[in-house]
């Protein structure tokens, strides 16, 4: 019973991890129809500005996201207007999309390895080992403070995107691009805004993760392919859904280490990628919407 309830608690505490590196892959998508392979490069870049920044400056990681959450902001919106706005929009992904994404990453990886090298890193804080108990349940100190931030950052973007001009103008545009131009919304610029906010929620979960891995140049492939499972299982699009999706992730890997080795763990999430396209391809929104309209 007790392995039980520490295996939910740890599945809960990983969800909101797993929600806060796949928002912005979501956001991004909603948006633009871009599948964000960069992603991956921000999550690592996010890692060791944090690591940077703790060691040069004495900075607390939870403390850099000060720093990190609008330097990314504008880092992302660079993007965007140096490179992805040269690229046709469409309304599924495109290979000149993917490619160029692809391209950004592997220049991020290459750069992180002339900077910090190939070695992996780690940030050990006072609270980095610390632990207390949960009705019985032994719950790491810092998977509670992530869980924490995770959930506000979710309160933070369900605020902006129903209560400003601005996120109404995204929940527009991701509806209906074309529409939302003929209202008289400049789709170029929130698009860029739209994309920065991607790129920072993707720092704010490398600068999450940090504090719980080590990392390298290679940090965020695994990462970025759980960000995959979890937004086609919440419906590519909905951010309830991809809060949805990021638990059952959490769930079948927290339980699954009861039943296979650890070192097998990834398979499950590629199993569940497969099965989800072959067999409900519109996500868990898809499936409620259909039962919504049979009801």
């Amino acid at each position: 019973m007790n392995t039980f309830f520490d295996l939910l608690v740890s599945s809960i505490l990983l969800a909101g991890l797993y929600m806060t590196m796949s928002f912005g892959l979501t956001m991004i998508y909603g948006v633009m129809k871009i599948i964000n392979l960069a992603h991956a490069g921000v999550i690592m870049l996010g890692a060791y500005l944090t690591y940077t920044l703790y060691h040069t400056l004495g900075i607390d990681p939870i403390l850099s996201l000060v720093i990190n959450l609008p330097l990314f902001f504008l880092f992302g919106m660079f993007i965007h207007r140096v490179f992805v706005s040269r690229v046709p929009l469409a309304d599924v992904p495109t290979l000149p999309s993917l490619l160029l994404l692809f391209g950004i990453w592997l220049i991020l990886q290459n750069i992180a390895y002339l900077i910090w090298s190939g070695n992996d890193r780690s940030i050990m804080t006072a609270y980095t080992t610390s632990t207390f108990q949960i009705l019985g349940a032994h719950v790491s100190l810092i998977r509670v403070i992530v869980f924490v931030i995770s959930i506000l950052a979710l309160i933070f973007l369900q605020l902006f995107l129903s209560r400003t001009y601005m996120g109404k103008a995204i929940r527009a545009i991701t509806q209906n691009r074309n529409s939302a131009r003929l209202a008289g919304i400049d789709v170029e610029r929130i698009s860029m805004v739209a994309f920065g906010i991607g790129i920072a929620f993707a720092a704010l979960a490398g600068t999450l993760m940090s504090t719980m891995y080590s990392f390298n140049p290679d940090f965020g492939r695994t990462f970025l392919l759980k960000a995959f499972v979890i937004i086609v299982l919440g419906g590519l699009e909905s951010f309830y859904g991809v809060a949805i999706g990021a638990l059952l992730l959490a769930l079948f890997e927290s339980y699954s280490a009861l039943f296979i080795q650890a070192s097998l763990q990834p398979a499950i999430s590629f199993t569940l990628l497969v099965v989800i396209l072959i067999f409900l391809p519109g996500g868990i929104t898809g499936l409620l919407q259909r039962r919504r309209k049979a009801a």
